[in-house]
């Protein structure tokens, strides 16, 4: 007999009528007299299972007794439409499989500590919720992907192990690479992407990156995962344009796809409905007038200097002024990397853009144009105290066939806490890495 169920339960309603069996865990399980009522989960979906006494042999009443939460099991009953019931189906049950009976669950209804919860992730992405935020997070990397494959984009998978550091030194973790010194963890694919780019014209990478910032914000992880496209002879308005095109495809399928998941997260999709192009701009000159002026409106907010990197208060304060994501363009140079093109008609700022979220998430892409001009590059490398040597590879890309090109990262976690209305980007990660957390 095969040990795969002959259903599912996202698709039940094509069973109405029918005997199946489904295969799963139990999620609750409650005993009135001679009615057992089970809710199954098989991981597409939630089904009631109701066992009638009389309707059963006393093996399989006994068997649907010993199951405690969280026991695996196989259940075999007719499909019945019920109202009332989620998903407007339940199941009349005929047999129950027990296939392994659950130690008492640790994780229960009652309230429990998120460092308790953070222990047991292991078991705390079954619960609904989480599972809803997971399931979310797959959605948008299927969108983003499928979007990009259709608009011609290629895969160009880069390493996670590096030579050399890609947006500063600060935040390397570091490891010993065998006999040839230090390999450093990825902050980024992007170096690697733009080999791609002149290769094949469009392209992207999507993998874990990694920062070893000292932050317990909770828009922060250590280990996270980015989206990285590169678009050949791209200037900066129109990586903007592929920007805000990207990010509405995944935003709109995600709400066509994930109405139950958004539901579960109790997630007023009204903003998500709004986030279609054009987004608004401003400069960062614009920004530091707006944080000036209304920096009172936003808890922890505060003026900052010209040349300063805007912080999560001021990324809050300048998207409340909007009903969408706002690009938030042309930072100074001396904040941003190396890599950046700096705006010929005033050099001191660069041709790159932040897109902030709306709702307090703050930035969800960085991108920028990229400095096309070797001697420039150089230069910058110098500038930002880094080996020229090290960036050699780097730098013929620029001596062979150089373009203007463009391209910007997109943060998975960041993205989907957003649309989820998630408020910690430690629950749109199967296992989060923080700074005071790497297990389990």
């Amino acid at each position: 007999m095969s040990l795969l169920p002959s259903a599912s339960i996202n698709t039940i309603a094509r069973h109405e009528g029918e005997t199946v069996t489904l295969a799963g865990w139990v999620a609750n399980r409650t005993e009135k007299g001679k009615l057992i009522f089970i809710r199954l989960r098989d991981g597409t979906g939630v089904i009631q299972c109701v066992v009638f006494k009389r309707n059963v042999s006393d093996e399989t009443f006994a068997a649907a007794q010993r199951l405690t939460l969280e026991s695996a099991c196989r259940i075999t009953g007719s499909v019945r439409a019920d109202a009332r019931a989620p998903g407007g189906f339940e199941l009349d049950v005929s047999d129950v499989e027990v296939v392994q009976v659950a130690a008492e669950y640790p994780i229960t209804p009652k309230e429990h500590g998120v460092e308790f919860l953070m222990a047991h992730r292991h078991l705390w992405v079954r619960s609904a919720k989480q599972h809803a935020l997971l399931r979310l997070r797959a959605e948008v990397i299927a969108a983003a992907q499928e979007w990009l494959n259709a608009q011609g984009f290629i895969r160009f998978d880069t390493p996670i192990l590096t030579p050399v550091a890609a947006e500063g030194t600060s935040n390397l973790f570091a490891t010993e690479y065998f006999d040839l010194g230090r390999a450093f963890l990825a902050q980024t694919g992007q170096l690697y992407v733009e080999a791609g780019m002149m290769s094949f014209g469009k392209v992207y990478t999507f993998g874990p990156t990694f920062r070893a910032e000292k932050s317990k914000t909770r828009r922060h992880l250590t280990e996270f995962w980015m989206i990285e496209p590169e678009v050949a002879f791209a200037g900066h308005e129109e990586n903007l344009v592929l920007q805000e095109q990207f990010v509405s495809a995944i935003v709109q399928r995600c709400l066509e796809r994930c109405a139950a998941e958004l539901q579960i997260l109790e997630r007023d999709t009204t903003s998500l409905e709004r986030c279609l192009p054009p987004f608004p701009r401003i400069t960062y000159d614009d920004a530091i007038d707006l944080i000036a002026r209304r920096h009172t409106d936003v808890e922890g907010c505060s003026p900052i200097p010209w040349g300063e990197d805007l912080g999560a208060p001021h990324e809050t304060l300048i998207a409340s002024q909007y009903d969408r994501p706002v690009f938030v363009e042309r930072f100074p140079t001396a904040a941003k990397a190396f890599y950046m093109e700096p705006d010929p008609q005033r050099p001191e700022v660069a041709l790159c853009a932040d897109l902030l979220a709306p709702e307090g998430y703050g930035e969800i892409i960085g991108g920028s144009q990229r400095i096309h001009d070797a001697d420039l590059l150089e230069q910058r490398i110098r500038e930002h105290g880094l080996n020229v040597d090290d960036y050699q590879w780097y730098l013929d890309l620029r001596r062979y066939g150089s373009v203007p090109h463009s391209g910007f990262g997109m943060g998975i976690e960041r993205c989907t806490a957003w649309i989820a209305g998630t408020h910690h980007i430690r629950e749109t990660i199967a296992f989060p890495r923080m700074l005071y957390r790497m297990y389990p």
